[in-house]
């Protein structure tokens, strides 16, 4: 095992640092006490025309289409007073299970919080679930109830109802049918429930019997390898997270007035699904802790356009998001200007002391590029947070020199989920930052190879972690539990990370997608993915090998630059994917960007063959988790053919 213990000095002070925000309460008291606290400061923006809400109009003013309005914390309280309140009366007490199946919205926020203070446990189900994984999702925990989005939502729950054990049904939006049924209700009949209802000594009494070791919600893992797993977090762990990052980028009174923070004056832009942790803890229990305001995007599609109505201070988000924004960025610029910019944001971003050269260049491309990014964000981005894999060291530099920094950082469900950020006091492309003040690391050594240890300029190994925002487990999988914890109580996170000497993380893979090549060779594919991350030709990248004898790679181009460069060349490209793809000449074109990323990397490294596939990877063909992650398992079986091809019919991968 290794561990270092050299830290930054500023960490010191974040050990340091308390407020009111930093505390050892529940989830529901803590949004308690700050909507209190900021009573006629704005909590949540939404957007009209998109739903049919049954709170609006006489609980939620309605917003006109395409616009945002919003509530103060004064009427988020009362919402969630009366969401619990009504709850209670359709039987949720302490303990009761109750799904969440729906988008990102603020409802989903709503009932969440509701859920909470009536003392029960939340459970996810993402709306890219088929009806067979609905069916899991919520009769795994035992569910009692579920909120659903919508009818069509309704529809796939009811379909399975049979095999479940619910008592009710809540539907956030108005729908037709179903009068006869006294089990399906909308939100806002159990609003006007619990306003009939809702005792304020009641309430606080409800607030009173939750503890911090009691469960607060069932997240299930996104199911890249197997069935997925019910992680338990507790009041606990949450609000041990919500400490950990306060204190990193809370108002501590040692930081430069100049520096950004996370307080009751920042806005946020939410469009991650609220069903995974990222989003519910960064995006959510932190942010309206804070007294900070949350808006949210219509979809992830038309992130674009809402961030520029928003003008958000801050957003989380997944790195495959960055990339699309790049590619956006790339598409709209001349060529010839985009590739100077883009060298030119890179120096500023890696330079301490920018030479007069360097200085005029930025200021040019600031005027012609780099302003009118962050205006297109809205104007008022201080910094982006990515999470939820890993993000391009390129791609990184890229956004920090044009003025937009990405601050990433690390976690998983089980820790709940954040173990280390980067802090704006040191931000470092490449790394995952420094782990929280509350939170304990160290690598065991004993599970890389020779080949790890050479790429690595530091200590590296499985990373462990060990704190109060970690898990006791997985939901009636003692099995499973005891797998993942070390007989002396660590986590094993399966991740390869090094460790540089003063604290900071740089992720290599995940121990379970290392390639183990059939020269003995070790290989990780998440790094060499990552470099066709600002690729203008090449969308997606999957590499394979393991078992074989080289590096292989499955490609989603990008068809719009393809067809933009073939018009350029004069070439007829078929319109059909399928043919266009097969085309020479196309593989031709993204070849030349393959032995660009190859000269990069080391022999065993290069990839030797690939194959061309033309449909985008996505949640919705279940080719990607919901949280974007490649799932390698799926892509390999849908693409066995192309593999076969690569390396002849006994590829048994």
């Amino acid at each position: 095992m290794s561990s270092h213990t050299q830290k930054p000095t500023w960490l010191q002070a974040e050990v340091e640092y308390e407020d009111e925000v930093v505390g050892e309460n529940t989830i529901p008291r803590l949004i308690e006490e700050s909507a209190t606290r900021h009573a006629n400061r704005e909590a949540q923006w939404y957007k009209g025309g998109i739903y049919d809400r049954s709170l609006s109009p006489e609980v939620v003013p309605a917003a006109p289409d395409g616009e945002y309005a919003t509530l103060t914390y004064a009427e988020l309280q009362d919402i969630v007073h009366n969401l619990a309140a009504g709850f209670r009366d359709l039987g949720v007490e302490a303990d009761t299970r109750v799904g969440i199946y729906a988008d990102t919205r603020m409802e989903w926020a709503q009932a969440d919080l509701g859920i909470l203070a009536a003392g029960g446990v939340v459970t996810t189900v993402y709306t890219e679930s088929s009806t067979e994984q609905v069916q899991y999702l919520l009769d795994d925990p035992g569910a009692s109830g579920v909120v659903v989005e919508n009818a069509d939502l309704l529809e796939r729950v009811l379909a399975v109802e049979d095999e479940l054990d619910l008592s009710f049904v809540v539907v956030m939006d108005e729908h037709d049918g179903y009068a006869d049924r006294d089990d399906v209700h909308t939100l806002a009949e159990v609003y006007r429930r619990g306003e009939e209802t809702f005792d304020a000594e009641a309430y606080e009494s409800w607030l009173d019997e939750r503890a911090l070791s009691d469960l607060a919600s069932l997240i299930y893992t996104s199911g890249t390898t197997g069935k997925p797993k019910g992680v338990e977090l507790t009041h606990g762990n949450f609000r041990a997270n919500i400490n950990g990052l306060r204190k990193r980028v809370g108002p501590r009174p040692d930081k430069d007035p100049e520096m950004p923070v996370v307080d009751e004056n920042t806005r946020s832009l939410s469009f991650l699904p609220l069903a995974h942790v990222f989003e519910r803890l960064v995006g959510h229990f932190t942010m309206l802790g804070s007294g900070a305001t949350v808006a949210y995007a219509e979809s992830t599609d038309t992130v674009a356009e809402d961030i520029a109505v928003v003008q958000p201070n801050t957003a989380a988000s997944v790195p495959r998001v960055y990339e699309r924004i790049y590619d956006n960025l790339r598409s709209e610029a001349p060529d010839a200007v985009f590739g100077r910019a883009v060298g030119t944001a890179r120096d500023w971003s890696t330079t301490d002391d920018p030479g007069i050269g360097l200085r005029l260049r930025y200021k040019l491309f600031d005027a012609l590029v780099f302003s009118k990014v962050r205006e297109k964000m809205g104007g008022n981005i201080d910094f982006f947070i990515s999470g939820g894999g890993s993000l391009s060291k390129r791609l990184a530099q890229l956004f920090d020199g044009m003025g937009i920094p990405i601050l990433e950082g690390y976690g998983l469900t089980e820790t709940a989920p954040v173990v280390s950020a980067n802090p704006l006091e040191d931000s470092r492309a490449g790394t995952l930052g420094p782990p929280l003040s509350n939170v304990e690391v160290r690598l065991d050594d004993a599970v890389v190879s020779e080949d790890q240890r050479a790429d690595a300029q530091g200590p590296i190994g499985e990373l462990h972690v060990r704190g109060p925002n970690v898990t006791e487990g997985y939901w009636n999988r003692p099995d499973a539990t005891a797998e993942a914890f070390t007989d002396d109580g660590w986590f094993r996170t399966g991740d390869i990370i090094e460790e540089s000497d003063d604290g900071y993380l740089i992720f290599h893979d995940r121990l379970k997608n290392i390639l183990v090549l059939d020269t003995g060779k070790n290989v990780a594919p998440e790094p060499i993915e990552g470099e066709f991350a600002t690729s203008g030709r090449i969308d997606q990248a999957m590499v394979i090998g393991d078992g074989q004898p080289f590096v292989a790679a499955l490609f989603v181009p990008n068809l719009e630059t393809v067809r933009e460069w073939a018009d350029d060349e004069g070439i007829d490209l078929p319109e059909d994917p399928e043919a266009l793809i097969a085309d020479g000449r196309v593989r031709e074109f993204i070849g030349e960007e393959v032995a660009r990323v190859n000269e990069s990397l080391s022999t065993s490294e290069q990839i030797k063959e690939f194959r061309l596939v033309p449909i985008e990877w996505t949640p919705a063909n279940d080719l990607l988790t919901p949280s974007m992650k490649i799932k390698r398992r799926n892509v390999l079986g849908e693409y066995e053919e192309q593999v076969r091809d690569i390396y002849g019919d006994d590829d048994d991968e």
